[in-house]
C-alpha cells in the first residue's frame, strides 16, 4: 500500500461523501479507492468510515485523522513546489469554473498574460452558469456573481459589476419605450428572465431614483440560465435586460442595445471567488487568485463604501 495514495483516497471520500465520486475525481477505479481505504484502516487498526448502501459517513476517529491528513497533504504540496524554484514557479493542474460571459469577454482574452507568468500551470477552465459542487467535482475555485448562499465556502470579494437596463431597438419599436421601471410589470412590456441555478427562479432588481426605491421583477416570455443565451435573447428582441457594463458595452456601441432608465441607480452585482474551506491554498491556486483579483480590479474594482 502506498500510504500517500491511501491518504489522498481517504480524504477525497470524506470530502465527496462517496467512493464513486472520489474515484472519479482521482481518475481511479472505485475498487482501487475502496481497497486503499480498507488497507489504511487495517494499518491503523481503526474504522475511519461508516458505510451504508446509500451513504458514507466519517467516524469520530476518522474525522480526527482527516484533519491530520489534510496537513500532511498540504506539507507535501508545499515541499514539491519549493523544489527547483517551484515556490517562484507554481505548477500543476488547476480546475476553475467561471460564468460564460466573464470567460468570453474578460478572462480568456487575458489568459496569455497568465500563461506567460505561470507557464507550468495547466488550467482546466469550466465555463458555465450552473451551480458547481466544488468538492464533489474536485474544482479548485469558482467565480460567481451575486451574493453567496453557501457561507461555508472560503471566498474573496473581487469585483463590483455595475449594472444597467437595456433593450434592443426592434423590441422597443414593438413594445414602446417604457418611461418608468414599473411599466415592466404591465402587460405590454417583457423582460428576459434569468433564473439562477442556486435557487432556480428569477430575482427582482432593486432600483433607486432620489428617494424613490422600487424592486422590479417584470414579466417574461423567455427565461434562461446562461449569460450568453441571456444577452443573445435581448439582442434578438425578446425583452428588457439587466446587464453588467462589461457585457453590454459592445452591443451598446454597435446600436444592438439601447440603455433605459439612465436616471435610475442599480445596486452593483458583487463578484466572488470561492473555494472549499478545508482545501489547502496551493501555490498554483494562490497565483490564480492574485492574478484574477488584479485583472478584475482593472475592469470592475470593488466599490469602497464609506463607514458608518
Amino acid at each position: 500500500m502506498d500510504r500517500f495514495d491511501a491518504m489522498q483516497a481517504f480524504a477525497r471520500v470524506v470530502e465527496t461523501g462517496s467512493f464513486t465520486k472520489a474515484a472519479m475525481t482521482l481518475h481511479m477505479s472505485k475498487t482501487s479507492v475502496t481497497q486503499l481505504v480498507q488497507q489504511l484502516e487495517a494499518r491503523l487498526r481503526v474504522r475511519l468510515l461508516n458505510r451504508t448502501t446509500r451513504k458514507v459517513n466519517v467516524t469520530a476517529d476518522g474525522a480526527a485523522y482527516y484533519e491530520r491528513v489534510l496537513r500532511v497533504l498540504a506539507d507535501v504540496d508545499d515541499a514539491e513546489t519549493s523544489l527547483s524554484g517551484g515556490a517562484q514557479s507554481p505548477r500543476g493542474r488547476l480546475r476553475v469554473d467561471v460564468p460564460s460571459p466573464l470567460a468570453r469577454l474578460i478572462l480568456v482574452p487575458a489568459l496569455p498574460d497568465f500563461h506567460a507568468r505561470h507557464p507550468e500551470i495547466q488550467l482546466d477552465l469550466g465555463v458555465s452558469d450552473r451551480m458547481v459542487d466544488i468538492i464533489g467535482e474536485n474544482v479548485d475555485c469558482v467565480l460567481r456573481g451575486g451574493e453567496l448562499t453557501d457561507q461555508s465556502l472560503m471566498h474573496r470579494h473581487i469585483a463590483d459589476l455595475q449594472l444597467g437596463v437595456y433593450a434592443a431597438p426592434r423590441y422597443l419599436a414593438l413594445a414602446g419605450v417604457p418611461a418608468h421601471p414599473r411599466e415592466l410589470e404591465g402587460t405590454h412590456q417583457r423582460i428576459v428572465g434569468f433564473h439562477w441555478a442556486r435557487h432556480g427562479r428569477t430575482a427582482p432588481y432593486a432600483m433607486q431614483r432620489g428617494d424613490e426605491r422600487i424592486e422590479v421583477r417584470g414579466r417574461y416570455a423567455l427565461s434562461v440560465d446562461d449569460g450568453n443565451a441571456y444577452i443573445a435573447a435581448g439582442v434578438a428582441g425578446m425583452g428588457v435586460l439587466w446587464l453588467p457594463e462589461y457585457m453590454a458595452q459592445a452591443h451598446r456601441d454597435s446600436g444592438e442595445l439601447v440603455p433605459l432608465f439612465e436616471d435610475w441607480q442599480l445596486a452593483p452585482m458583487p463578484l466572488y471567488l470561492a473555494y472549499a474551506p478545508q482545501r489547502h491554498v496551493s501555490a498554483k491556486l494562490r497565483a490564480f487568485i492574485d492574478w484574477v483579483t488584479a485583472l478584475m480590479d482593472l475592469h470592475a474594482p470593488v466599490m469602497r463604501r464609506p463607514v458608518g
